[in-house]
This record gives C-alpha cells, structure tokens and sequence, in this order.
C-alpha cells in the first residue's frame, strides 16, 4: 500500500471522442453470445457511458481503463462505445449493445435499473454495472463492481478535516443517487475519524454532475457557512467548486483522476479512484473465459488497490501520517465502508 503521497505526473484523459449512439451498428434480435450477427472469431464488448468521456471525472477514469483494455485485447475483442446518453435512451442503448455483444459494460448507478432490465431480457449475455449501489444484488448473468466511492469519501473527509483551519467543511455529490447519498455519510465518518472536533456542514446535491454553474452555487453556499474545505463527488461540476474556492480563498479534495498539484491552487489534493481498472477487470475474465456474475468490491480492500489519496500540501507530516493510518485500518478491516 503506498504511502498518501504529492503527486509527481499529471493524468491525461484521452481526447478522441466520440459522441451519440450513432456509435451503435443497428442490428437484429439475437447476440454475439447465441451466435447472432456476424461472426469473425472476435469476443465482442459494449460500453454504455452515460456521461461525457472527456468529463475529467467518473466517465474519464472509466475510459482511461476501457482504452487500456482495448490496447490489451486487440486482435481478441472488438470494443464498441456510446457517450452522453440521454437518462430516457439508457434502455435503448443496453438492448442495442446486448444483441450484438458478449459482454455489456454500463458505468454508473444511474443506469441501474435499466441494465438489470436489459439484463433479465438477455439471459445469454454477460453485464457488468460499475458504481451501482454497494448493497445491490447480482443477477445470473449480471456482476456488481463497486469502486468503493465510499471509501474514497472517507479518505476525502479526512484529509478535508485535517487540512482545515476553520474546522468546518463540507460535501458536495452531483445527484441524491443511493451510492452518493452513502459517499456523503462516509465523508462525514471520514471527517470525524481524522478530527472528532470538526463540524461538517450538511451534505449539498447539484442534481447533475457536469453542471458547473450549479456546482459554483453550492461551494459558495458551503464556504459561506464556514467551510474552508470541500469535498465532492462530481465530474465537470468540480470545476464550479474550484472556480468558488478562488472566490473564497478555500479548498477542495478532487479526484476521481488526479492532476499534477499547483495547475489549479484550489485543489488541496486529490482522491484517486481507478474506475477504469473495473472494466480491465471484467474484460480479462471475459477473454480467460472465466466470468462469473459476483459482486466485487474494489478500494483498498482489494488485491491490487484502486483507491488513493494524493496531498498537494505535505508541509505538515502530522497529515500524511494519519491518513496514512486511516488507510492501513481499512485495508486491515478495521474500518469498513460500504
């Protein structure tokens, strides 16, 4: 387990994008996996992306991985994708992919229900939801991966809590989504393990994860009733955070993808939580042709770990070294989120 450490290298999100279900091929009612559609010997993929796969968050670590996995497999798997897809065409989306796919891959819980749906009409294809909610169920044909967003709220409340000079922060999540709702609760656990004296301000929910507007709003509510650090879940709406804590001469903990520290003054440091490795995950099974439908919890907890958190201040060791405690008690279990 490596040690909360400055951040050395800038990660870079891909730039190639490419937008729309004009993505999709229009296809019949069969599968890859019944033997439907053409076949060239390739183990086919599809990834639904609901967001912006430039979104410098959720979407942008998930596609660092899928990019990733596509380099590995080449000449095994054909990969195909769809970005920015309106909430009321998620269905749509998964039907498309799973008629012509082996292996349907949708990140977010907010597809939730309709990759359960999709998945109960497709029995013979494999789906894999990434960042669904901690306590959901597999299906027979559907795996739950979980990139522990818990854990890195927790890790996000104490380094907030312990960066903070007026002993008050807060949180900010991009939707009152189940597994943001609980990353809130675990910011707030985080806060209270690292300074059991620090006040934390009640959660905030923009209602969209890329609006930046909307974001700017909420940290100015929050560094108005005293918080001097934030932490949030959001993808482009981070942008707003930072944009108020330049306004207010406060801070925020980034993350998902974490960038070199001193681009933006505003970022006090970064939780690093590596959504793509998931999609690696259940691509590598696919192609070992051991896939199983299971619920994997990913963090620190696991085999090779996902999570971390990066300080841009090390001025104070005191810091490093109690999230560098925090951390070995999760990994040893002796604090558990979910």
């Amino acid at each position: 387990m490596a040690p909360s450490r400055p951040l050395s290298s800038p990660v870079a999100v891909a730039a190639s994008v490419v937008s729309g279900l004009l993505l999709l091929t229009a296809c019949g009612g069969s599968s890859a996996a019944d033997g439907g559609g053409e076949d060239d010997g390739k183990l086919k993929v599809g990834v639904l992306f609901p967001g912006s796969l430039s979104d410098d968050g959720f979407m942008g670590s998930a596609y660092l991985g899928y990019q990733r996995a596509e380099k590995q497999h080449a000449g095994t798997v054909e990969f195909s994708k769809v970005e920015q897809v309106a909430t009321a065409d998620y269905e749509k989306a998964l039907v498309r992919f799973a008629t012509t796919s082996d292996l349907v891959i949708s990140i977010g819980g907010q597809t939730d229900a309709d990759v359960r749906n999709v998945a109960a009409r497709f029995p013979q294809v494999k789906f894999a939801e990434i960042g669904g909610p901690a306590d959901g169920k597999p299906l027979a044909n559907l795996s739950l991966y979980d990139p522990q967003q818990a854990e890195a709220a927790f890790l996000s409340g104490a380094a907030s809590a312990l960066l903070s000079k007026s002993g008050t922060v807060g949180f900010i999540g991009g939707a009152e989504l189940p597994a943001i709702v609980n990353a809130a609760k675990e910011f707030d656990r985080g806060a209270e393990a690292a300074d059991p004296g620090v006040k934390v301000l009640a959660p905030q929910y923009v209602g969209d994860f890329n609006d930046v507007a909307k974001a700017k709003q909420s940290a100015l509510a929050g560094f108005g009733a005293g918080a001097d650090v934030l932490g949030q879940v959001l993808n482009l709406g981070h942008k707003g955070v930072a944009q108020a804590a330049g306004r207010r001469d406060g801070a925020l903990i980034g993350g998902p993808i974490a960038h070199e520290c001193g681009t933006d003054p505003a970022y006090a440091g970064y939780v690093e939580t590596d959504i793509g490795a998931e999609i690696e995950y259940a691509v590598n099974h696919l192609v070992a042709d051991d896939w199983t439908a299971e619920a994997v919890h990913f963090g620190l907890t696991f085999e090779e770990p996902h999570n971390d958190i990066v300080l841009c201040d090390t001025t104070d060791p005191a810091v490093g070294e109690k999230l560098d405690e925090l951390k070995r008690k999760i990994t040893a279990g002796e604090i558990t989120t979910r």
